[in-house]
């Protein structure tokens, strides 16, 4: 007898008890029968209505089984269901968990009156100052000789170093001086500033905080920064000669842009969250890849309880280990493969086949990490309440998937040693060119790889131990009646 078929709970052991005694009662009675009138007593099948009093003991089972398992469903939701509720419920009270950098390149030594302001602007909202509690992200000034380009700079967001990153460029202050002066129409307002994110790398977090609060904060400060130069300019033409104000509007006529908007900034975006189809693959797609292994897991179950009481220990073991991780083979090249006609960008960081195939190696990873955990734990749970563990699987690893773990409460860190937050990592690597961290990702998933290879062999070997003891009582029993 199968070990994975044994039940845990004393109720359906029970259950499996009487609904076998019926049936044995009812083969006896028909087998003892000579007449109609010696037919048996009790429940005939295809006989009665709902309910009628001959079935009610079979009644009150059918109702005490779907009691027990809407309880059991009742209890599993607010175990589970409440975690992935906190892991969205307060991600905008951990906004300043974002840092950022402001690099200050406006003057030789950062004494440009732009600079200045936006440094001045910045350090404030860090603070809380001038916004809701907790609706700013966390911003370090940064010596431009820490990050001696906007290529340094590009590097240490698209790196991880920190969310998002604002430059005030060289000489920002002069050129805008020096561009009313002459009347140069090719100023472009723009060049002042530079706003540097990272969407690839969580599109949430970037489309919810890091974008709009930091190009609020740009907006307000550079709108309150260009009225207050342009009255300091108009001012001084006013005190200034005529002829000095003449050669004024010929070159505000020139270049209108100097005081319509005299300084604005650029948003780049290091790292476009490119094809919507991406989302498939990065969350919902992880929980399709918890079920297509469960389903072999189940499959797995009863047809291995086929063969399983004939083998040894050592067969048995390598025999479940061993199948499911050459079945995952084949799901897995099916999963990838699926993607391709969506224009899913395996080209991003590798070469368009390179990325394929490292995307392939890490679902089959994935699959065989959480696929080889519901194999270990349907020994102990049986068929009949493994459903329990899947809602606990997908719930727990979903939950720190889908925004930033640094924007959730810190008990939700356990995610960082989770499969589907290591798989969703990586294929961001492989998708978007993210930072590369697809060797700590596929080595926690090898983790749980290994963990299950002795799980399931342990479980096995106790409920087979188990199994052998009730298989020696009975025939020992058997003896003791010949």
């Amino acid at each position: 007898m199968d070990s994975s078929r044994t039940s845990i709970a004393g109720t359906a052991v029970d259950e499996d008890l009487y609904i076998k005694n019926e049936q044995t009662r009812d083969e006896l009675g028909h087998r003892m029968a000579e007449d109609e009138s010696q037919a048996p007593t009790g429940p005939r099948k295809f006989q009665h209505a709902f309910w009628d009093p001959e079935v009610a003991h079979l009644r009150k089972i059918y109702f005490k089984i779907l009691g027990m398992t809407v309880a059991f469903l009742v209890v599993a939701m607010w175990l589970f269901f409440s975690i992935y509720w906190g892991s969205l419920g307060e991600t905008a009270e951990h906004v300043p968990n974002l840092k950022a950098y402001v690099v200050n390149r406006d003057g030789s030594s950062g004494e440009g009156l732009l600079g200045q302001a936006i440094v001045a602007a910045f350090e404030a909202n860090s603070r809380g100052e001038g916004v809701a509690a907790n609706q700013h992200l966390t911003w370090t000034v940064v010596d431009s000789g820490y990050l001696p380009s906007n290529e340094d700079v590009a590097h240490a967001v698209v790196e991880e170093e920190v969310w998002a990153a604002v430059v005030v460029n060289s000489d920002a202050t002069s050129f805008l001086t020096s561009a009313r002066s002459s009347g140069n129409s090719s100023y472009d307002p723009r060049t002042a500033l530079t706003f540097y994110y990272n969407q690839g790398r969580n599109e949430i977090a970037a489309n919810s905080f890091i974008v709009p609060y930091t190009t609020a904060l740009l907006q307000s400060t550079l709108s309150a920064f260009n009225a207050k130069t342009n009255a300091q300019y108009f001012g001084s033409l006013a005190n200034g000669a005529d002829e000095a104000r003449q050669e004024a509007l010929v070159a505000i006529a020139q270049a209108p842009q100097t005081v319509s908007q005299p300084f604005s900034y650029q948003a780049v975006n290091l790292r476009p969250y490119t094809k919507t189809a991406s989302q498939a693959v990065l969350l919902v797609g992880q929980i399709y890849i918890i079920i297509l292994s469960f389903v072999i897991t189940m499959t797995h179950d009863f047809a291995r309880g086929i063969i399983s009481p004939f083998l040894r220990f050592t067969s048995y073991a390598r025999m479940r280990l061993l199948v499911p991780l050459v079945i995952y083979i084949p799901l897995s090249f099916s999963y990838a493969m699926v993607n391709l006609p969506f224009k899913i960008t395996f080209d991003a960081k590798y070469t368009y086949a390179g990325g394929f195939f490292l995307f392939w190696v890490f679902v089959y990873l994935g699959m065989a990490a959480m696929g080889l955990a519901t194999e270990a734990m349907i020994t102990l749970l049986t068929p009949r309440f493994i459903a329990y563990f899947l809602i606990a699987l997908i719930i727990t690893n979903v939950s720190v998937a889908s925004v930033p773990i640094v924007l959730q409460p810190s008990f939700y860190r356990y995610g960082y040693g989770f499969p589907v937050f290591n798989l969703s990592e990586a294929m961001r690597t492989i998708i978007f060119n993210t930072k590369n961290r697809m060797g700590l990702n596929a080595g926690v998933l090898l983790a749980w790889v290994v963990l299950s290879m002795i799980t399931v062999p342990l479980f096995t070997w106790l409920m087979r131990r188990k199994d052998e003891q009730a298989e020696k009582q009975k025939n020992a029993e058997k003896k003791i009646v010949v």
